[in-house]
């Protein structure tokens, strides 16, 4: 392949992919979870309900009036009604077998998080004691969507996670064991980690960049590792509240990273020091992850478990892609052209796709 055909494939191949980034800029990091605190006092259940700005927006599409993927303050008040009706059908509650009206007490959009809150009541006819919560909502989310709901009754915590298949929950007063339901919980987080980072193809695109160029076994267990010790750090920074730059600084700082990965290929003669450059993008990635568990407003007793489970699942993933992607790399490399016009083409379309992605992100931040 001549030089000149290798760089038209590479463009073309970035740009197929700017265009599907211009699809999915809007939901780069979402993660397909919602988090649910309820309170059963006296005859009222209270539900205090946390969810991904995008994830509204997807499942109320009429509320987006701006067409920018997101629901802001004024959004969410001219459509508090259609809100309320579609949130009391998508979430019933049953007390001894009679239904317990519901009432959205309030709407909340969380710009600063990209999230949104919801608070919640259901009155029922007596003080209950077997309770039935149905989340028919669920339906109307991405498939692969799960609730994490925690019920405080009577001093007792019991936690649940819900998805379409398990959509119905009955508390009958006998609280599972707290280490098995911290066990369900972990176990759910760190499914969603593997998942999130199976599809953050920004995030796939740009480990892809540090290890086309090859190098020793041991130089390139320094570039992940480098880069996986600075994600976690800044993932556990924004979602435990220390630090947490806005998506819209971070989500182009992303896209730039690749970019700058894919050019710094031509140039690398020494891939035994790249993590020097790998650590820093690594605090970017980090706070791209942890954008994803703060949009949903986890209360604070789910985020430790949260937090090291999603890290531990993004990890597992991160490695799982290595364990394919490694060998086939080193096994292409040993062909004497792709190690050199192969490389520079995947390398061309990779900064090419990052500066285009910078230009999708930077023109939907604005």
């Amino acid at each position: 392949m001549t030089s000149r055909r290798a760089l038209h494939v590479s463009t073309l191949a970035a740009l197929a992919l700017a265009a599907f980034a211009h699809e999915r800029v809007a939901a780069a990091h979402t993660v397909g979870l919602s988090s649910g605190e309820y309170r059963v006092l006296g005859k009222v259940l209270y539900g205090d309900l946390g969810m991904a700005s995008r994830e509204l927006a997807r499942w109320l599409p009429a509320l987006d009036t701006d067409h920018d993927g997101l629901i802001g303050a004024d959004e969410l008040a001219a459509g508090h009604d259609a809100v309320a009706r579609a949130l009391l059908a998508g979430i019933t509650v049953v007390a001894d077998g009679k239904p317990c009206p519901g009432a959205l007490d309030r709407a909340t959009a969380l710009e600063a998080e990209g999230g949104v809150a919801f608070q919640v009541r259901y009155a029922c006819p007596e003080v209950p004691e077997r309770v039935t919560m149905a989340f028919p909502l669920l339906d109307g989310l991405a498939s692969g969507h799960r609730h994490m709901a925690r019920v405080y009754r009577a001093g007792k915590a019991q936690v649940k996670v819900l998805d379409r298949e398990h959509a119905t929950w009955t508390l009958d007063g006998a609280a599972a064991p707290p280490r098995a339901a911290t066990l369900a919980t972990a176990w759910s987080m760190i499914k969603l980690g593997v998942e999130h980072i199976l599809t953050g193809w920004d995030h796939l695109l740009f480990l892809l960049g540090l290890i086309i160029v090859g190098g020793s076994l041991r130089s390139l267990v320094g570039v992940v590792s480098a880069f996986t010790v600075a994600h976690s750090i800044t993932l556990a920074l924004a979602a435990t509240g220390v630090f947490a730059p806005s998506p819209r600084l971070v989500e182009p700082a992303i896209a730039l990273s690749i970019a700058y990965v894919g050019v710094e290929n031509f140039f690398v003669e020494d891939a035994s020091r790249r993590w020097r450059i790998t650590f820093p993008f690594g605090l970017i990635h980090g706070f791209g992850f942890a954008g994803a568990l703060r949009e949903i407003g986890l209360p604070h007793g789910q985020v430790p478990v949260a937090l090291v489970s999603f890290n531990l699942g993004v990890e597992l993933g991160q490695l799982g892609v290595l364990a394919v992607a490694l060998p086939l790399v080193m096994a292409a490399r040993r062909a004497p052209a792709f190690g050199t016009r192969g490389v520079r083409g995947v390398s061309s379309a990779i900064a090419v796709a990052g500066a285009v992605l910078f230009v999708v992100r930077l023109v939907a931040a604005g």
